[in-house]
């Protein structure tokens, strides 16, 4: 058999269904993980606009919408238009909706290609998911539409968090430091802000900092601080000045140290020892020192295939190459992707979260629970542990103590006495979702 008909019913109106199919991020919103594959270019029109996806190998996959297929807010139609790959396939992508009782639309989708069912099935099921569940975020975190600043919006979560925000109808602006391409992004000096940086902004998004992963020499960490100490305290104040209601930084769990036993920890529980502890509280101390409302956003271990840790994990594991790391017994304060944007999207439109916020899902796990999990998921054998003596020769030993081999029992204290909604608190269920392996 060949194509597919997937349908689903999600709560909210056709008109706003259809509206977020339309504005920029959706088909990011939609693209599964997993899939080897990246966006080049998203349709501009549902009408007559074109989409780019770049495929192994330097293929490219563009699927051109048709203009007789436009019924708007009811449907619209891509075809698969790249020469010689569309006679091959052919595909041709019927996307229908229907009202289904009151505020509630009947999402169909209908594609006829020579692509095998059991290859789109995994694809349409995630993809129904995270449109409901993208919708669902937006209804509990209802907003005017604001206008949000953001640094590091093309790392592995500003690209997530972006996406996330323009289909629900507000406004990025993109801070880069290379000189802007477009209107969406203005020019960042961090040593030095421009003093109309944020002008006319509601809200800033502090995502950037030099990537922490490495070996923990002097040079090292003299770059993480210098990427994150002077540039949030200087943004926070520039914030300030133009009228900012809200600045909103990425933190870490490393604040509470690398290896706290069985304690759990909350926003209130002291700072650890350690370099990443000393590190975070100067970062979250900058981020809070100018006057404006300001959320420290400690963020536990993202799960994504796209990047991180499971990024990595994910083909050794797919291979059978999987096993647990050193002892195991090290607490793993995890988090998903879509989880985590959530939690931003909510400092930012919420005023009642103000402060240190843990990140991470209401459940850690130890890394051999992780490790069984995850073989469970793609269904592999875990055999293989990883001896602790691997990190330390790749880090260092202070690296691989306070990352690889870290051990830190946390928990959402705040967000859950604000009665926080999760999408997947779980992590058999928040794997199966981001590697497309649900159950049917």
């Amino acid at each position: 058999m060949t194509g597919i008909s997937h349908s689903s019913v999600v709560d909210a109106p056709l008109a706003e269904v259809f509206a977020w199919f339309g504005r920029p991020g959706a088909f990011r919103r939609l693209a599964p993980p997993w899939q080897p594959v990246s966006i080049v270019e998203e349709a501009g029109s549902l009408r007559d606009g074109r989409a780019v996806l770049a495929l192994p190998g330097g293929l490219r996959w563009s699927a051109s919408h048709q203009a007789d297929g436009y019924d708007p807010p009811r449907r619209f139609v891509d075809k698969l238009t790249t020469p010689l790959l569309s006679e091959v396939l052919r595909w041709k992508h019927i996307h229908q909706f229907a009202p289904a009782g009151p505020d509630r639309t009947l999402v169909t989708d209908t594609v006829d290609s020579r692509v095998p069912t059991f290859a789109l099935r995994a694809m349409f099921t995630y993809r129904h998911q995270q449109l409901a569940e993208d919708l669902a975020a937006h209804a509990r975190y209802r907003s005017a539409p604001l206008t949000i600043a953001v640094t590091g919006a093309s790392g592995l979560i500003g690209t997530a968090l972006t996406s996330l925000l323009t289909t629900g109808g507000h406004r990025v602006i993109r801070l880069v430091r290379r000189p802007p391409r477009d209107a969406g992004e203005r020019h960042w000096r961090p040593d030095d802000p421009s003093a109309d940086l944020l002008s006319e902004v509601d809200a800033v998004v502090h995502l950037a900092g030099k990537s922490i992963a490495g070996r923990f020499t002097e040079s090292h960490k003299q770059g993480l601080r210098a990427s994150r100490i002077g540039p949030t305290g200087k943004l926070a104040a520039v914030a300030a000045r133009c009228g900012v209601k809200v600045f909103v930084s990425a933190s870490a769990i490393g604040y509470y140290g690398p290896d706290r036993g069985d304690s759990m920890l909350t926003e209130d529980s002291p700072r650890g020892d350690g370099f990443l502890a000393d590190l975070v509280a100067d970062w979250e101390a900058e981020a809070a020192s100018a006057d404006l409302r300001s959320v420290c956003v400690r963020t536990g271990i993202v799960q994504t295939p796209r990047g991180g840790v499971l990024g990595l994990q994910y083909p050794l594991f797919l291979a059978g190459l999987g096993g647990r790391l050193g002892s195991g017994s090290q607490w793993l304060s995890w988090i998903g992707i879509d989880d985590l944007t959530d939690i931003y999207l909510r400092a930012i439109i919420d005023p009642a979260l103000q402060g240190p916020v843990n990140a991470v899902a209401p459940e850690p796990v130890r890394n051999a629970e992780y490790t069984r999990t995850l073989a469970d998921v793609l269904r592999r054998p875990a055999i293989l542990p990883v001896p602790s003596l691997g990190p330390r020769l790749l880090l260092g030993d202070d690296g691989a103590r306070e990352l690889a081999l870290a051990s830190q029992r946390v928990v959402p204290r705040k967000l859950e006495q604000m009665s926080h909604v999760y999408r997947q608190p779980k992590l058999e269920t928040a794997l199966r979702h981001l590697l497309g392996r649900v159950h049917a």
